[in-house]
């Protein structure tokens, strides 16, 4: 048997007809956007696969998801797409009710960060000043260097606790004091420092329930009306809210949570009082108001609830690396000429992602209400920076060769290897004319597209990272070397027929 992989002359005379100028009006770019969602690599000369967004969320058993796009420094426009349920006649709409999960966090520091430009507290001082109903426990660690505002908001004070589970409808909810210490009904370990604060990067949840507690503890208020009051009706987030107990009004405007294959999560969702960290509701909107006030803070627009020496201080990079890391509670990068900011979020049954950018005034906010969301959120964002020419997320373009060799020489078989301690398995086949790679925990097997002439190396469309079949001496494929992407390298061996 004999497989042939080339380019037809017909798509490569395509691919060099110039494109007819596309139609600028709002509701086409929108049409290109729904009707654009793209796989990470594009192969050059090939027609796009770019999929349909009700399409896209079927396959990614995703029920619904909310969308809103911030450009020219303002929100351009927002909808919503399917199902408040799996199964469900409510649509849902642009008021439809998301658990913001980690993008919490964010909103969470401007409320800290409000009260410290009031000269309420320091970010720098130590926040066993600040805490009454429970005190981060001195060690080893604390005697040399201090828990501070600064070091939470920046996953920098060597505390533990990276996420937290939540709690299911039918369970006790505890304290956060009994979070902290890890007291049962608490479902997370106590939150401690164990590595020196300042030293390096290291995601905490826990650091920010500390934080949570230093602010009730600070003004004597709850903290969901804490936050009421001093960020969310003031951005004019109407929707949101970090309230646990959700009330009938409410509840009739949740997007139900979902696993990974639509299944339904008993109780509709889980609750997090862990609040600071996880447990916002919000609305795509809500949260791009949110990210508009910070973007145009920093661009020197005054007057605002962020004022521009606060947006300058939550974007200034506090730890991480030259790549990347974090501010003030928000994910930053260098991207272009500016800046790249922002946060995701991982609840039970949610994911969401909010992207906005220094420079033109661009960014955008996904929600959606299945744990299969992020790799659906990530086509959209896709699509969106292929329309607007954001600095990033765009597809990345290969080139795929001609060869024409052997069936052996394409290796099919079984291979087996451990990444990050889980067992990844391939399967490498021909079939319809095409090579074509599985894995059990994929939807449907990839095609495998030549990299190189002069060695078995592939890519696929649906992710960044390259496959090389190794042989031994006697030219037998022994492994498949898989790299690239961004992602650590590592090996899985051919298993015997």
């Amino acid at each position: 048997m004999r497989i042939h992989v080339a380019f037809s002359l017909a798509a490569l005379m395509m691919s060099a007809v110039p494109a007819p100028a596309q139609d600028t009006t709002l509701a086409a770019r929108i049409r290109r956007v729904e009707s654009g969602l793209a796989t990470p690599v594009v192969v050059a000369g090939r027609p796009d696969l770019n999929g349909v967004i009700t399409d896209r969320m079927r396959a990614h058993n995703t029920p619904a998801v909310s969308i809103a796009v911030i450009n020219g420094g303002r929100i351009e426009w927002a909808r919503a797409y399917g199902t408040l349920q799996a199964g469900g006649s409510v649509p849902a709409d642009t008021a439809t009710l998301f658990q913001a999960a980690s993008i919490s966090k964010p909103v969470a520091t401007l409320g800290m960060l409000r009260l410290m430009e009031r000269g309420q507290l320091s970010l720098d001082e130590d926040v066993n000043g600040y805490l009454r109903a429970w005190r981060v426990p001195e060690n080893a660690f604390t005697a040399r260097e201090k828990v501070t505002l600064r070091r939470i908001t920046s996953h920098s004070a060597g505390l533990t606790v990276s996420g937290f589970p939540g709690y299911a409808a039918d369970s006790a909810m505890p304290t956060t004091v009994q979070i902290l210490d890890g007291q049962r009904p608490a479902n997370t370990a106590p939150v401690r420092v164990d590595t020196l604060p300042g030293s390096r990067l290291r995601y905490s949840g826990g650091g920010m329930t500390v934080m949570q507690q230093l602010l009730v503890d600070l003004t004597g208020r709850p903290f969901p009306l804490f936050m009421r009051e001093t960020v969310l009706l003031p951005l004019g987030m109407v929707h949101s809210s970090y309230e646990q107990d959700v009330t009938a009004d409410r509840a009739a405007r949740i997007a139900r949570a979902h696993g990974g294959d639509g299944s339904p999560t008993p109780g509709g969702w889980h609750r997090y009082p862990e609040m600071a960290a996880a447990g916002l509701w919000t609305t795509p909107l809500d949260l791009a108001r949110f990210a508009l006030a910070v973007q145009s803070a920093f661009g020197g627009v005054e007057g605002g609830v962020v004022s521009p020496a606060l947006a300058r201080q939550i974007l200034t990079q506090q730890s991480g690396g030259a790549d990347g890391g974090f501010g003030l509670g928000m994910e930053v990068h260098p991207v272009g000429a500016g800046l790249g900011f922002g946060h995701s979020g991982s609840n039970e049954g949610y994911r969401a992602r909010m992207v906005a950018f220094t420079a033109k005034g661009q960014g955008a906010v996904v929600m959606t209400n299945s744990d299969a969301g992020g790799e659906l959120i990530m086509e959209i964002l896709r699509a969106l920076a292929v329309e607007y020419g954001w600095p990033e997320f765009r597809p990345v373009e290969k080139t795929a060769v001609a060869l024409d060799r052997d069936a052996p020489a394409y290796a099919p078989g079984r291979y087996q290897g451990t990444f990050q301690g889980e067992t990844i398995r391939y399967t490498i086949e021909a079939a319809d004319g095409a090579l074509r790679l599985a894995n059990p925990n994929w939807p449907a097997p990839r095609i495998l597209y030549p990299a190189s002439t002069t060695e078995a190396r592939f890519f696929v469309r649906e992710s960044e990272r390259e496959y090389t079949v190794e042989r031994d001496a006697s030219g037998r494929a022994v492994r498949i070397r898989v790299s690239g992407g961004g992602g650590a390298e590592f090996v899985a061996e051919r298993i015997p027929d």
